[in-house]
């Protein structure tokens, strides 16, 4: 790519093979409401698996950049892979999916990430492990419309603070912001200038809860209280209960999922922000991207994976042609 060709989304976060074993001699055990649960395996014995499917160059980033060029976007991915087979597929795979990989990093020495996913059911549990990549902005960086950042190693909280830096200098560049594991874990506080700048910001409602270290269950006062932060708009989802968004001068809506049986649930989420955040980008206010978003998130549960069921504008148009009378974002 050329240095002047312009960016619409520029992703930071790391980039991961999945490995997705589906099980089918496993048990799952919850508390009451389905909440808490647990996956049980026979421990000390050789448990069958019915199948494995290697997907290659995903990762919440990954995923949003893939997502945002299904809709007609230019996006590209600041990541990192490993000098070895892998991280070549992932690269293959993310410039066929017309992702922007000239700010993807090659390390010499470490490996590119690789995770087990254990599918059951609709669910999954992923077991990750992030390489202790270095990172920094590239210095040829075109200023992009939109930068979405999400989940990054634990030894990067020094390259938060620089993403910060080139914020505030760069002011025409929004942020969207879904914090992954190590940047929930990090706390509000070391991270409060992510926050602050953040244009867009997104969870989940646990993640919610976490990140404000409350008990809170009411979605307008954790939203209002993840505004207080500094995000202009807070989107909080509920699994398949919908969605919820706070605009920036207090309005609040509320948005049902697009209604389906879903096959496997990975991904769901990155295609649910991405989404919106492109949307936004195209233009769309957000009661408009929040029609969006549902259909994405929908098309992705029925396929394996975050990315297959990613699909362009022309596609979720025809989706939204089809949608019952009530599937419409509401004032709450």
């Amino acid at each position: 790519m050329e240095n002047n060709k312009s960016v619409d989304i520029f992703a930071i976060g790391d980039v991961v093979i999945d490995a997705f074993i589906r099980l089918k001699d496993a048990e799952a055990t919850c508390d009451l409401n389905r909440e808490h649960c647990k996956i049980s395996l026979r421990f000390g014995d050789k448990v069958p698996y019915e199948s494995v499917e290697v997907l290659y160059a995903v990762g919440n980033s990954a995923n949003a950049a893939v997502s945002a060029s299904r809709l007609g976007l230019s996006a590209a991915l600041s990541a990192s892979v490993g000098n070895d087979q892998n991280g070549k597929d992932c690269l293959e795979t993310l410039k066929g999916n017309n992702i922007i990989t000239e700010y993807v990093e090659v390390d010499p020495k470490l490996p590119t990430n690789y995770h087990y996913v254990l599918w059951y059911d609709v669910e999954r549990t992923i077991l990750v492990k992030h390489a202790p990549f270095e990172r920094h902005l590239p210095q040829n960086l075109v200023t992009p419309k939109w930068i979405y950042l999400s989940s990054l190693g634990e030894n990067t909280e020094d390259f938060h603070h620089e993403i910060a830096t080139w914020l505030k200098a760069n002011t025409e560049t929004k942020l969207a912001f879904q914090p992954g594991t190590f940047q929930i874990k990090l706390g509000k506080e070391k991270l409060k200038d992510i926050y602050s700048l953040s244009h867009i910001f997104f969870c989940n409602f646990e993640e919610a809860q976490r990140i404000l270290e409350t008990k809170e269950e009411d979605k307008k006062k954790l939203m209002d209280m993840l505004h207080e932060l500094g995000p202009k708009i807070v989107v909080v989802t509920d699994g398949i209960l919908g969605a919820y968004a706070r605009e920036e001068d207090g309005t609040y809506w509320y948005m049902p999922i697009y209604p389906h049986e879903p096959f496997e649930r990975t991904g769901a989420g990155d295609a649910f922000s991405s989404t919106i955040m492109s949307a936004l980008a195209k233009g769309l206010s957000l009661e408009e991207a929040l029609l969006w978003a549902p259909i994405n998130a929908m098309s992705v549960t029925l396929q394996v994976g975050a990315q297959k069921g990613l699909l362009t504008e022309t596609q979720l148009k025809e989706y939204l042609t089809k949608a019952p009378a009530d599937y419409k974002p509401k004032k709450i």
